[in-house]
């Protein structure tokens, strides 16, 4: 388990301290794939480069497993950096060498043996795609391959946890889709934690369990995905969520009936459109006055404003209705006047 307690970072510069983190706690469970996001200037480098202890916190605390990290002597960091890898969003590869000698590297400083080392390292070429690619070079090799091998090279010291430093950002859609499979295959295979620095929403929706929100240094929201994007309750978090606005929408009401906002928590998306089938099966024609929706590995996240005319008999129906599909919550906005209300 990896705590951070009371956590903050400042950096001084010729205008004075900056504070890049302030008073950071957040508990990472074993097991757990963790976000944490923000946006540009947020902290979220700083945050995992003090995980690791690559910088040093000006004030709290990083713990391991209840394990102080600040107090430990240069050599016993070097043990934990075995047990708490990296990779980057440069792949950070080195380029003279062939993908095996990259990841055999850090089992060469670990001074193993070389056959163990070798023997490892070809294990983990097969375990990311890759095992005819022992003696090619990084440069022969396209962006998503590179970040396999920076993966597997991450692992070849048994890690406990794996730190993502916007990983996926340089990458295509389509390969960043692999690459986070693979994370979720490999997470699910050997139980490593892993935390995903990322400014990237569907990132965390798509491998996260939990996840914490960091504006301007600070953790301004964090839970369970699910919880965090059903119901966010921070700017930055419904900003994120939510790119159209949630508060203050201008909606062009017809003034008969309940204004309804429908909170898509990851439910299952299919070729018959809710509204629609509401239409058909119950005779209700709901209004959609807004939404801002996202579809995620056949999962739908965001929210529908709509209005359901018509008497507290109709609206009942249509809570009912809805209230059936799995993962969507509703939230009554408003009751208007009007014929039959």
């Amino acid at each position: 388990m990896i705590e951070l307690r009371n956590l903050s970072k400042s950096f001084a510069t010729a205008d004075g301290p900056v504070e890049a983190l302030k008073n950071v706690n957040l508990t990472v469970g074993d097991g757990d794939i963790y976000g944490i996001i923000g946006m540009s200037g947020a902290g979220k480098s700083t945050l995992v480069r003090c995980i690791n202890m690559l910088e040093k916190p000006t004030e709290g605390s990083v713990l391991l497993d209840g394990r102080d990290l600040g107090a430990l002597s240069d050599k016993q960091m070097q043990d934990v950096r075995r047990q708490v890898t990296m990779i980057f969003q440069s792949f950070n590869l080195l380029m003279q060498s062939t993908c095996l000698q990259n990841i055999m590297f850090p089992l060469k400083l670990a001074h193993a043996p070389k056959a163990q080392a070798e023997a490892r390292a070809r294990e983990l070429l097969e375990t990311v795609g890759l095992p005819d690619k022992a003696n090619v070079y990084p440069a022969q090799l396209s962006g998503g391959q590179q970040q396999r091998i920076a993966i597997a090279r991450a692992l070849a010291t048994n890690p406990r946890v794996l730190l993502c430093d916007e990983a996926t950002s340089a990458l295509d859609p389509k390969t960043t889709q692999a690459i986070l499979e693979l994370i979720r295959q490999i997470n699910q295979a050997t139980g490593i934690t892993v935390i995903v620095i990322t400014h990237q929403m569907s990132v965390v929706q798509e491998i996260c369990n939990r996840v914490a929100i960091l504006e301007h240094g600070t953790v301004v929201e964090e839970g369970e995905v699910s919880q965090v994007f059903s119901h966010p309750k921070a700017a930055a978090t419904r900003a994120l969520v939510f790119p159209g606005a949630m508060e203050g929408e201008s909606v062009a009401s017809s003034g008969y009936g309940q204004l309804v906002r429908l909170v898509f928590q990851g439910s299952v998306t299919t070729n018959r459109p809710l509204i629609a089938s509401m239409a058909m099966e119950c005779g209700i024609a709901a209004n959609i006055l807004g939404a801002s929706t996202r579809t995620v590995g056949k999962r739908e996240y965001g929210y529908m404003l709509i209005e359901i005319p018509g008497s507290p008999d109709e609206l009942a129906k249509a809570l009912k209705y809805i209230s059936g599909v799995d993962n969507v919550a509703v939230q009554v906005e408003a009751q208007y006047g009007g014929k039959g209300a």
